[in-house]
């Protein structure tokens, strides 16, 4: 770790470096993180710290660096025999190894203090430690600029079995930097660590001005966040998280004291399953003459296994209609490799599939939870809507629940499409509400919580406003997707 800058933000490090100067809040914030997670590997790791005059460590970071694990190393700026003694002196530890810090940038060179002709402090003849540069080293910051995942680790699992050393900036842990070509590799080190596998199902998404965080899991399972979890997600620069109290399900929450929940109401539809043929006795007649229409009409429903051919038929169903049910289909114009992974990616779900002569027309992915499946995609050809699809899927994901002991089906939220919802309804599904809490951690999730932008719009409105809205949201929808095919030509 080559620790040039002391905080996150670039321009704060930037004006600090230039009065050599460091304030407490956030100092050394990357590098604090990065420790802990060497500290929490099970892995054999040696962490080498290169510490530069304006990066002295604090006691904070200090207790973190055992010798175990860690060995704290100078980062020449400007003058190696000066900067050595105070951080010898600092740190009360013996340093035996040194990099040196370089840019090839004239004003860089004057914010560390160095002649406009020196790209790199010099190194005297007689100082008495050793170069680290004797190591070979993979460049992860850079390594992760322009490539994929996949392809950073393939190359550093090869470079590891190598014996290479691994060379970080802290500060790039995890923004981009586009002028000298650095990029985000916390999710590449953290996976060479085997650590942070508490926030493996994180889903992070920018909104306006502020990034929100929420689990993929939070339906399928009970979660309480601790504080410690808490503090772990606002050191990764997140402004909100969300989570949700599966009231359906688990006891109330016993919630973390140390950061503030803001509570809202959340809904999802649900049906309680016991056995098929009672629920066969709640639905309406017209739907149990549906699931009779399918099957008269041919359609067999059953588990499916992953396969390029069920890959293949979904790719169909995908693209058979740029518009479903009045509104935009998100999934209209998917090539067929992006939809082979998909359905090879989501390995704790199943298909069921719906065939008529052995074609595949229909389909259901459903993922399986704490007590509750999810319908995470149900979808037909349009052109075999007489068939009564949807209504035989369902009757096979409820006939699968209750072999396997599910207690509840659950299928989307309700309130925000009113034909889709009528379905939900007829085929037995009612809204369920719960509590979801939002934690503000800056001041800027703070500020999206108290206006409300951390909701979709449309949750945000009342019923009355809502329901004369719906056509006006299925146009705007539906142009949007017309603008966006014109430009790509379809």
């Amino acid at each position: 770790m080559d620790v040039d800058y002391a905080y996150p933000s670039r321009l704060r490090s930037f004006v600090y470096t230039a009065l050599g100067k460091r304030s407490g809040k956030n100092y050394l914030k990357n590098s604090k993180i990065i420790a802990r997670m060497i500290n929490e590997s099970e892995k054999s790791v040696k962490a080498f710290w290169f510490f530069t005059p304006t990066t002295i460590p604090d006691d904070e970071i200090l207790m973190m660096l055992d010798e175990n694990k860690h060995e704290i190393a100078l980062h020449v700026a400007t003058n190696a025999f000066k900067e050595l003694e105070a951080l010898e002196q600092a740190t009360n530890r013996q340093i035996s190894y040194y990099t040196v810090h370089g840019t090839q940038r004239l004003v860089m060179r004057l914010l560390w203090k160095r002649k406009l002709s020196q790209a790199k402090a010099p190194i005297p003849a007689d100082f008495p430690l050793k170069s680290f540069y004797v190591f070979p080293t993979i460049g992860l910051d850079v390594l992760c600029y322009a490539n994929p995942f996949h392809k950073v680790m393939e190359i550093v699992e090869q470079g590891i079995s190598k014996g290479d050393v691994l060379h970080i900036h802290p500060d790039w842990l995890f923004q981009r930097g586009t002028v000298n070509h650095r990029g985000p590799y916390y999710d590449v080190l953290k996976t060479v660590l085997g650590v942070d596998e508490d926030l493996r199902t994180l889903f992070i998404r920018k909104k306006s001005f502020f990034k929100m965080a929420q689990d993929v899991m939070e339906y399928r399972r009970d979660f309480t966040p601790t504080d410690a979890y808490l503090k772990k997600l606002a050191d990764r620069g997140i402004d909100v998280y969300t989570f949700i109290e599966r009231k359906w399900s688990s006891h109330p929450l016993t919630l973390a004291q140390a950061s503030p929940c803001i509570m809202t109401q959340d809904n999802v539809g649900l049906l309680a399953v016991k056995t098929y043929d009672e629920w066969l006795t709640l639905i309406g007649k017209k739907t149990r003459n549906m699931i009779r229409k399918a099957e008269k009409s041919g359609v067999k429903t059953e588990l499916v296994e992953r396969s390029d051919k069920l890959a293949e038929g979904i790719w169909k169903i995908y693209n058979e209609t740029p518009i479903r049910q009045e509104r935009a289909f998100p999934h209209y114009g998917a090539a067929l490799e992006h939809v082979k992974a998909l359905v090879y990616c989501e390995q704790e779900s199943v298909y069921i599939g719906a065939h008529l002569n052995e074609e595949l027309i229909g389909f259901i992915q459903l993922a399986f939870g704490e007590s509750t499946a999810i319908i995470q995609q149900i979808l037909s050809f349009q052109k075999h809507s007489d068939k009564a699809i949807n209504n035989a899927l369902i009757a096979k994901a409820v006939q699968i629940c209750a072999e396997k002991g599910i207690q509840w089906l659950m299928y989307g939220r309700i309130g925000n499409h009113p034909s889709l919802d009528k379905f939900k309804e007829n085929n037995g599904f009612k809204k369920v509400v719960f509590p979801r809490y939002y934690v503000p951690f800056t001041w800027k999730g703070l500020l999206a919580v108290k206006l409300g932008l951390q909701r979709e719009f449309k949750d945000s409105l009342p019923n009355a406003l809502k329901s004369p809205l719906f056509p006006v949201f299925n146009w705007v929808s539906r142009n949007k997707l017309r603008l966006r095919l014109g430009r790509t030509g379809n």
